[in-house]
């Protein structure tokens, strides 16, 4: 497979005025040191220990070896905000931003797939009782940063653990269908006794719509005759989420 002349050893840089790579391979030395830095500041203080961008520069180091990868940092950080925001952006908006390739849309992608898993890992196979903040930590991980809306379906046993997580549908930037006898056909098929809806507003305020309390009370309707419990419908927002049972919708 030929190789992407964006990361050819002897390429120019990626934005105007980045420092030359040094032919042969090797990295000048600040860069070397740089990177050393921040790799043991890492080690020794964790992630508190850095800013985003430099978080965002360690990510970068095995995409791009040979190059100073701070001004693409910088660059990702003004595009899309924040480092959440970039590791969870759509993979055709990375592509469009100068200097991004498949190596650093990898690494990118990876960092976004360990964060959910290692997030899911707490819940699944969990009473949702006894680890309630590390489902609403999961949640908020997995659909905050989503710029359209995505409708899960958490499936409870008849002692509240936590058996499946599954994407039902997604949608638009305000809307997602969502099919009642689909939500309730797959309760029967995993033998499940409970449910609790997900789903995020991309707008980054949760709070419900006349919509999304219409569709839970249909849901609700539809798993009640099969004695399947609705306990609760959460909805993510940027920072915060809206819980329909602390409501008082449910």
């Amino acid at each position: 497979m030929p190789r992407d002349p964006a990361f050819h050893d002897t390429c120019l840089p990626l934005f105007q005025g980045a420092e030359p790579v040094v032919p042969g391979g090797k990295l000048p030395s600040y860069i070397k040191n740089h990177r050393k830095r921040l790799r043991t500041r890492f080690l020794e203080g964790g992630a508190d220990a850095l800013p985003d961008y430099e978080l965002l520069e360690l990510v970068l180091f095995r995409a791009i070896p040979r190059q100073d990868v701070k001004p693409l940092a910088r660059k990702l950080l003004d595009g899309f905000g924040d480092f959440n925001h970039v590791i969870s952006a759509p993979i055709a908006r990375l592509r469009a931003t100068d200097g991004v390739g498949d190596a650093v849309i990898t690494e990118l992608k990876i960092v976004e797939a360990a964060a959910h898993r290692m997030a899911k890992g707490r819940v699944l196979n969990r009473p949702v009782v006894s680890s309630w903040d590390a489902l609403l930590d999961y949640c908020q991980t997995a659909l905050a940063h989503q710029e359209t809306e995505h409708f899960r379906v958490l499936y409870l046993d008849n002692k509240n653990v936590l058996i499946a997580d599954e994407p039902q549908a997604k949608g638009t930037v305000n809307h997602v269908p969502v099919y009642p006898r689909e939500v309730a056909k797959r309760a029967l098929e995993l033998n499940a006794s409970a449910l609790i809806l997900v789903h995020n507003h991309p707008s980054g305020d949760p709070t419900p719509s006349e919509q999304d309390i219409t569709m839970t009370y249909s849901i609700r309707d539809a798993t009640e005759v099969l004695g399947i419990t609705l306990h609760d419908h959460l909805v993510i927002g940027k920072s915060r989420q809206v819980s329909f049972r602390a409501q008082g919708y449910l």
